[in-house]
């Protein structure tokens, strides 16, 4: 070895052609056995993304621009719900006839009938109530396949039925213009937007959509 050529990095001086004359490694270190990388075994931990929350879309008691089309069942059709009230009426309709039948009152007996009429009325008010309460349907709806829901989420009316089913049943007793404010009640929903509630809808805050 040339006197002015540095030692070997490393290497302890003397040996033969630089080479570490005890045939070991001067780190203490092992070579890896060929084709086995520590790296490839324990690779580096990936950075994790951050968690994206999931868009919700808009549901009950939201706003949407078109409320058939946003997370809630499409809102029931006119004619649904009027042959819904139709087929409920029949019922209290014939238990009004069957009633006067067995009671022999005449629509001329005008105390007998009405008192006959507050029972079907008394009638079809703990109907209604009793049967939306739970699921929401009454038979008549049942037929036409709708059902009414709570604005908020969706679920039965619970207890809100009861006010639902008293603002329809009682809102035509009002004198003299209690036939004109049921009728009111009834059609209000073909111009209210966006949910197309009656009055006894917005006072039990509830909607009618497909079952």
């Amino acid at each position: 070895m040339s006197s002015n050529q540095p030692p070997g990095y490393g290497y302890p001086q003397g040996g033969s052609g630089g080479q570490d004359p005890y045939g070991q490694n001067p780190y203490g270190q092992q070579p890896h056995p060929q084709g086995q990388n520590p790296y490839d075994q324990q690779p580096f931990p990936q950075q994790q993304q951050p968690y994206a929350y999931p868009q919700q879309a808009p549901g009950y008691g939201q706003m949407p621009t078109d409320p058939a089309l946003a997370g809630m069942p499409p809102l029931a059709g006119s004619g649904q719900r009027f042959v819904a009230r139709l087929i409920d009426g029949g019922i209290f309709l014939v238990v009004l006839i069957v009633l006067m039948a067995a009671t022999s009152t005449s629509f001329t007996d005008t105390g007998a009938f009405l008192g006959i009429e507050l029972l079907v009325f008394a009638g079809a008010f703990v109907y209604e109530g009793l049967m939306l309460q739970s699921t929401g349907q009454t038979i008549g709806k049942k037929v036409m396949k709708i059902r009414v829901a709570k604005l908020a989420d969706g679920s039965p009316p619970g207890g809100a039925a009861w006010g639902r089913a008293a603002v329809y049943s009682f809102v035509g007793v009002v004198p003299c213009v209690g036939f004109i404010l049921s009728l009111l009640n009834v059609l209000w929903h073909l111009w209210d937007k966006p949910y197309r509630q009656c009055w006894h809808d917005k006072a039990a805050k509830t909607v009618v959509v497909q079952a």
